[in-house]
């Protein structure tokens, strides 16, 4: 079975592993809403368990909008998760807020003991777009500066974060890159250069993972088929993967490739048994889904990115 809520749609999402117990945290928004493109301004994160990552137990929501004024008084979006040496979780995480509406977006965290209970760790973003690299001003309605991925490399202190971001120059319909960040302690954060470049067929690239999958690091990440240029435009909406060099050094997401085009913003898990990969279903016969796939084995291919397993 997969995570389907019948009074709400779920939308992104993203793991934790415990032990045994893998944690899904993920965007829902009530169905009352009766229009599925008003779940991005009514989201909260949700929160569910599970041992085989298809039989799902819900658990109190997770994050809710920040009482104003704050930085994510408005909205709370895509996140992800990570533990730091002390055994303490950090949920990284997109806010809007209210003066601002959708139209600029932040990041900041949230803390906890045991994944169940979450305290925010301020009222004031702690990373935020830089105009040297990305472009900050409005562009459809909204400043990209979202999606906050955060990792360590292998044997290294240093914390990275990949953020959805758009350069300051090049076409405005192809100026999607990936952002960066780097911290040493998850608290204070130095935004850094794009480790992309422009002109690469996207207008953005969203909810960006990186991971070693069986030997191949790979570059997950997805698009809406509307901010897709010239000969990138698919059937749907798509996830795509990019196969990368491990240190991140030169990435080209004009070597990417289309995995799915019937779920959207998914995620790697790495199982016992193999990586997998869950994403939300969209809206594969024009209608909105919202729910979460059963997972996919997948495995990695050294030009082709993402491949099945």
């Amino acid at each position: 079975m997969t995570l389907r809520l019948p009074d709400k749609w779920v939308w992104d999402s993203w793991f934790a592993r415990d032990g045994e117990t893998f944690h899904a945290f993920y965007l829902h928004a009530s169905r009352a809403l009766g229009n599925p493109d008003l779940r991005h301004i009514h989201p909260i994160v949700g929160h569910a368990t599970s041992t085989n990552l298809v039989d799902w137990t819900v658990q109190r929501d997770a994050i809710i909008v920040s009482e104003p004024p704050a930085w994510d008084d408005f909205t709370t979006w895509t996140g992800s998760i990570v533990r730091d040496d002390d055994g303490v979780w950090w949920m990284f995480y997109t806010g809007t807020a209210r003066p601002d509406g959708e139209r600029r977006q932040t990041i900041g965290a949230a803390r906890s003991t045991d994944l169940m209970v979450w305290d925010k760790v301020s009222t004031e973003p702690m990373v935020v777009a830089d105009p040297t690299w990305y472009e900050t001003t409005e562009v459809e309605g909204y400043q990209s500066w979202r999606d906050p991925w955060v990792f360590r490399f292998p044997d290294s202190s240093t914390w990275h974060m990949l953020v959805t971001a758009r350069s300051n120059h090049g076409p405005d319909d192809d100026r999607g890159v990936m952002g960066h960040a780097t911290s040493e302690n998850l608290l204070d954060w130095t935004v850094q250069p794009p480790l992309s470049e422009p002109g690469a067929g996207f207008h953005h690239l969203e909810v960006f993972q990186f991971e070693i999958v069986d030997g191949v690091p790979v570059i997950l990440f997805c698009c809406d088929r509307d901010k897709m240029r010239g000969d990138r435009k698919v059937s749907d909406d798509g996830v795509f993967s990019c196969a990368v060099s491990a240190d991140l050094s030169n990435v080209d997401f004009r070597n990417s490739t289309l995995f799915d085009d019937s779920i959207y913003a998914a995620r790697l898990i790495q199982t016992d048994d193999g990586w997998v990969l869950i994403g939300f279903v969209n809206h594969p016969n024009g209608e909105f889904i919202g729910e979460l796939s059963d997972p996919i084995p997948v495995t990695a291919d050294p030009v082709r990115g993402l491949i099945r397993r």
